[in-house]
């Protein structure tokens, strides 16, 4: 029996996917749910598993663009799984040694004699240059170089010479298309402005340092700066919610909850799953959920579904070393935080220079629905929770926020 594999719906809204690659060749014996092909569609990268044992007849390349219902692949499930005797002939006599054909030395040879020969116009034009006519590659009958060989062969002023200067063409990952289109299109349709702030992070260094040992035996994960940077954005997004808002034609969606999207780099470029209702979430509970997502965008296993959605994004791009940037905002969200590098920089405490460790925060927003006022306070709650966080995001309580 034929069987017809066809492309599965990966998501709604998503009409074709591209072949990314293919894990098996044309002809192979494949189990069921082996994983056969990587597809790419606009949001994921995702496996595609045989629904049935047999042999595979591959009927897309690589690179092809295929729509959602159309057949990929043919498995024979009527043939045979070849035994173990057999596969090891078959690769025996795949490395076997191929017989290099010799007639064509004297040729070769011959075009090697003749490289390097040149005219006598070429050749004082080369030894005045100092270059050898061994390095021309001559266009002349048997590769003599010319005089126009030589004359082109001489580097002019500020020409780079030497070293690889080849190029490559590459097409475009589906996934990497749509990360452009939107990028693009959120620089064309939105008012994208960005305000900036520091933020000492002294006082959670302080607490890391003193409760991170117990917070990872007791919970199994670390105390990053994940847990505070959402709790704290899920405080400011409550006070101001323009900020947790969308345009949608004439109208202004506000949500009276917080998925908080956040930027993390997998296999196939930039991934921005979503922790879903941060406002529930305690500093345990963001630090799961983010190694959960980061771990399943690492290991290519990211749904759709957990990429969909999203009120504010938070991006860090100080793991990278970033020091300062413009983050662009992930639409059709208004808002996005980003982080930054830490860096001890001297800084003026109750008229005393101090050095502290200092990161640069900027928020980028849209300011068609987020005016100036609201933009500014917004960070400006972030920087105080971060700075003031027992208080502020633990209600002056660390063990139970910490529920050690």
């Amino acid at each position: 029996m034929i069987l017809e594999m066809k492309v599965p719906s990966p998501g709604e809204s998503i009409t074709e996917v591209e072949i990314a690659t293919w894990l098996v060749e044309d002809g192979d014996y494949v189990e069921k749910d082996q994983a056969i092909a990587e597809v790419d569609s606009d949001k994921a990268t995702l496996e595609l598993p045989a629904e049935a044992s047999g042999t595979i007849t591959l009927k897309a390349e690589e690179g092809d663009a295929v729509a959602v219902g159309a057949v990929v692949c043919l498995i024979d499930t009527s043939a045979e799984k070849p035994d173990a005797s057999t596969s090891a002939a078959t690769e025996e006599k795949a490395e076997a040694p191929k017989t290099e054909a010799v007639a064509s030395e004297p040729t070769q040879q011959a075009a090697t004699y003749a490289t390097g020969s040149a005219s006598p116009a070429a050749k004082k034009i080369l030894a005045e240059k100092g270059i050898d006519a061994a390095s021309i590659s001559g266009t002349g009958k048997d590769g003599r170089v010319t005089k126009d060989d030589a004359v082109k062969a001489v580097p002019s002023m500020g020409t780079p010479t030497g070293g690889n200067r080849g190029t490559t063409r590459s097409k475009m990952s589906m996934l990497r298309r749509k990360v452009a289109e939107r990028l693009v299109e959120a620089k064309n349709t939105t008012a994208m402005l960005t305000t900036f702030n520091e933020v000492d992070m002294s006082p959670i260094f302080g607490l890391r340092s003193e409760y991170k040992e117990a917070f990872k035996a007791k919970h199994g994960v670390g105390l990053g700066f994940m847990s505070f940077f959402t709790l704290a954005v899920v405080r400011a997004l409550k006070l101001y919610p323009a900020v947790n808002s969308m345009i949608d034609g004439k109208d202004m969606i506000s949500y009276d909850f917080c998925d908080i999207s956040i930027a993390v780099s997998g296999p196939k470029g930039l991934m921005v799953p979503v922790m879903r209702n941060a406002e529930n979430l305690s500093f345990r509970g963001v630090e799961a959920e983010v190694k959960r997502l980061a771990l399943r965008a690492r290991d290519g296993q990211i749904t759709v579904d957990e990429m969909t959605g999203g009120t504010f994004t938070i991006s860090n791009g100080g793991v990278f070393g970033s020091m300062l940037s413009t983050p662009i905002i992930n639409p059709p969200q208004s808002g996005i935080l980003g982080m930054h590098n830490i860096v001890e920089r001297p800084v003026a405490i109750d008229g005393k220079v101090e050095i502290r460790p200092i990161m640069y925060v900027a928020l980028s927003y849209d300011h068609r629905i987020i005016d100036g006022k609201e933009s500014v306070g917004f960070l400006v709650a972030v920087k105080e929770a971060l700075e003031n966080p027992e208080e502020l995001l633990m209600d002056n309580d660390v063990k139970k926020a910490l529920e050690l």
